[in-house]
């Protein structure tokens, strides 16, 4: 007894699988939606080397299933589907911890895949089974077969991927201008792609063959030309950033081959001169001679620091080499220490180099106003507390400045034009705000203002 109604059970099953029935689509669309999402997010994470975890793609697929689901029954159709897209690359952005520009990508990748796949498959799947286009996405057994041919194809594409590490790499090096442009076209390329999907589905079994792979190929040389368009202007960037790091290394050689032949002309007189206070047995003046003498010293060891290998990031070495050249013109003594692999820092290049070029501005302008102009750079991890460290330190002639208000937007201990100060560390402020692995203490003594950034 029990044998024949699981018999009649699978036959009802069949017989509702095999006929036209919505309420069985509707029913599968969301295991279906979360095989496209698994698929989806494990094709972008790679192809777009975005840094993801376990949990990262569990909440990836849970949330744009649940957004799909939401889009399909309550929001009238094409609506829904332009509601998904939308949303979607904000998920990304936010869960992902990328950029708008990568999480638009990520969204459109796996569309114009599956666009491109469905396009160049569905022909041949309808002539083999002698479909049309409405009952082949009417009738559960094929939709679903055709729906998990396209999955699987998807799947092998992101192996293959995987397999032979091709991902596309340079997007992190795009500047924030181009950055903005690049996001207007990926947001009207979204929309163009997603109207010609939902046109080319709906009208699909009326139009002629022609038209279908003439779509196909547009859809394919937009992609490609759009790729290729980055990868040039990125490329072209990077060349630009190289010269321009490539002259700041020429003026910083410059200055080392001049502090180095003066010192190596003055060579013999510094022996003399040291000789002269051991002859007199003069301790004191042997240990203020000794003093100014390391300084000459030190300034030579840190045009050594500043060089391409040391400081293997263009990005930082850009900002340290600038602001010395600035110091050195206006008489500052620049200590600079870097004890790290700068490429390996836990925070964002763009946003470690912003908070960077604030604290090395500040500490310029209060340096230059005193007597001894001295600053400060010390880069490194401290192993101890595992945690990596930028710390700047410069004598100010200000010992009335409150470190708790520094941080206020539009605060400046100045007087005049106080419109335009106090803007830079609201900024670092906010950056602070975004990243939890991020703190920031500020200190002073009666000779140093002292900033350190800890990075966890």
């Amino acid at each position: 007894m029990e044998i024949i109604k699981i018999i009649n059970f699978v036959m009802n099953v069949w017989l509702a699988m095999i006929t036209e029935n919505v309420d069985i689509i509707n029913f599968l669309t969301f295991p279906c939606l979360i095989i496209e999402n698994i698929v989806s997010v494990l094709l972008f994470t790679t192809l777009l080397n975005i840094p993801s975890t376990r949990k990262q793609k569990f909440i990836y697929v849970l949330l744009v299933g649940i957004l799909g689901i939401i889009s399909n029954i309550f929001v009238p159709k094409p609506y829904g589907t332009f509601i998904h897209m939308i949303i979607s690359p904000f998920i990304i952005t936010f869960l992902f911890k990328t950029n708008l520009f990568k999480g638009i990508l990520a969204e459109i990748i796996p569309l114009v895949i599956t666009a491109i796949l469905e396009t160049l498959l569905l022909r041949v799947y309808l002539i083999i089974f002698n479909l049309t286009y409405e009952v082949a996405y009417s009738i559960p057994i094929y939709r679903i077969s055709f729906v998990l041919i396209i999955y699987i194809t998807m799947f092998l594409l992101y192996k293959l991927i995987n397999k032979f590490s091709f991902n596309i790499n340079f997007l992190d090096t795009i500047n924030l201008l181009h950055n903005k442009t690049l996001i207007i076209n990926a947001i009207l390329g979204l929309v163009a792609i997603g109207t010609q999907f939902y046109l080319g589905a709906f009208y699909y079994d009326h139009l002629p063959l022609i038209i279908v792979l003439l779509s196909s190929i547009s859809l394919i040389a937009y992609f490609i030309i759009s790729i290729y368009s980055l990868y040039k202007t990125t490329k072209l960037e990077l060349t630009t950033r190289d010269l321009e790091e490539t002259k700041l290394y020429n003026q910083s050689l410059i200055i080392l081959h001049e502090s180095v032949r003066d010192f190596k002309h003055n060579f013999n007189n510094i022996i003399q001169a040291i000789g002269g206070y051991i002859d007199n047995k003069d301790i004191d003046g042997l240990s203020k001679y000794y003093s100014q003498l390391v300084v000459d010293c030190q300034r030579v060891n840190n045009l050594t620091t500043l060089n391409p290998e040391t400081i293997n990031n263009p990005a930082i070495y850009g900002i340290l080499a600038s602001k010395y050249l600035k110091a050195d013109e206006l008489g500052i003594q620049i200590n600079l220490e870097v004890f790290l692999n700068l490429n390996k820092i836990n925070m964002k290049i763009y946003e470690f180099s912003t908070i960077l070029g604030i604290l090395l501005d500040n500490a310029i302008e209060a340096a230059s106003k005193c007597e001894e102009k001295i600053v400060k750079v010390e880069i490194r991890k401290d192993f101890n507390i595992n945690r990596q460290l930028l710390i700047i330190s410069n004598t100010y002639s200000n010992k009335d400045v409150d470190i708790e208000k520094i941080f206020e937007k539009g605060y400046t201990s100045k007087t005049e034009d106080k419109k335009s100060h106090g803007l830079g560390l609201s900024e670092v402020r906010q950056i602070l705000k975004k990243n939890k692995n991020l703190n920031l203490y500020t200190s002073k003594d009666d000779k140093f203002f002292n900033q350190q950034l800890e990075i966890y």
